[in-house]
């Protein structure tokens, strides 16, 4: 079967759940062949992980300045696979950094584009959710290379076990005057949840939400689940939660197992970034919210009073098994 190479999204020891997605995706459509981009010695401690989830090669792209520029050097190491192996497709993270890079890539093979897919089958059929979630297309490359980008959470990761065979790729000297370079650094806020494209639940709080102090209730539930936060772009804007955690079109698009709206209306702005989620739960006071039409399970109510007896409910059920 041809390769299908994945980009690799790592943090230089720990590779992201939304690549252990596109390996069992691109099983669908030939061999995974993991492309690790980073300095000396990153892939080799990444190549365990890799091979465990199916990836029949680890290509390594490393250089000492490969963590010093945005997005040239994935751009580099991919096109050097593809002209080393003439894979069936590339796939990559539908990340923001995930879409930069497919799309340079796409322009220099001059190849076929497909970004934010939600699925994607053994002939190279891609599923898209576009105009802001109002319709779902299928697509499918007919010029050139398929480049895709899947959506985290479109997939459920699966352990293939391999042998995988580690493989180099010389890097070319980025061109400094043409590339974006990385000058300085500073760590995002983090706790101890899960990041929120890679949470298998999600709970976002909306303008409902009342205010920053409001949004402890959304916390304390997404703590007893065990999620990720997150926030419609009205909370964000009215500065009740931080920009990152953003869900949306113009935020971060996720696809949890489950995801809860506490205090969403349901603007398409939203629904775009949260759809595809397995299950939903919305809670709003508005009958004739637009989210409570999308929702597998609707809660007319106060967020206030649901919220937190749904939090007490989860955690009594976790301390008796």
């Amino acid at each position: 079967m041809p390769d299908v190479l994945v980009l690799v999204d790592h943090d230089g020891e720990r590779v992201h759940k939304c690549t252990y997605e596109l390996l069992t995706a691109a099983r669908r459509l030939g061999d995974p062949a993991a492309v690790v981009v980073g300095t000396p010695g990153t892939a080799a401690r990444l190549e365990e992980p890799l091979a465990r989830h199916g990836a029949t090669s680890v290509y390594a792209a490393e250089s000492t300045e490969a963590d010093e520029f945005l997005a040239t050097p994935a751009v580099d190491a991919l096109e050097l696979a593809v002209r080393e192996v003439s894979p069936a497709a590339v796939l990559v993270s539908a990340t923001t950094d995930g879409k930069e890079v497919a799309g340079r890539l796409a322009a220099r093979l001059d190849g076929g584009l497909l970004i934010d897919a939600v699925d994607v089958d053994s002939c190279g059929v891609a599923t898209q959710v576009v105009f802001g979630g109002s319709y779902t297309v299928r697509s499918q490359v007919t010029h050139g290379l398929p480049v895709i980008t899947l959506r985290p959470g479109s997939f459920e990761p699966e352990e293939r076990p391999v042998e995988a065979r580690a493989r180099q790729l010389a890097l070319p000297p980025v061109d400094r005057v043409a590339s974006a370079r990385v000058t300085a650094r500073r760590a995002a806020l983090a706790g101890d949840r899960p990041e929120l494209t890679e949470a298998t639940v999600v709970v976002s709080g909306g303008r409902g939400v009342g205010g920053a102090d409001g949004f402890k209730v959304v916390e304390q539930l997404a703590d007893a689940l065990g999620g990720a936060v997150g926030a419609s772009r009205a909370a964000v804007d009215a500065g009740y939660y931080p920009h990152q955690y953003q869900v949306g079109q113009t935020g971060k698009s996720v696809s949890p197992q489950l995801y809860i709206a506490l205090g969403i209306s349901g603007a398409i702005q939203h629904l775009a970034g949260m759809q595809t989620s397995k299950t939903i739960l919305a809670v709003n006071k508005d009958p004739e919210a637009p989210i409570l039409g999308l929702a597998d399970y609707a809660v007319v109510g106060d967020l206030f009073a649901v919220a937190p007896q749904l939090a007490q409910e989860v955690a009594a059920r976790r301390a008796v098994g």
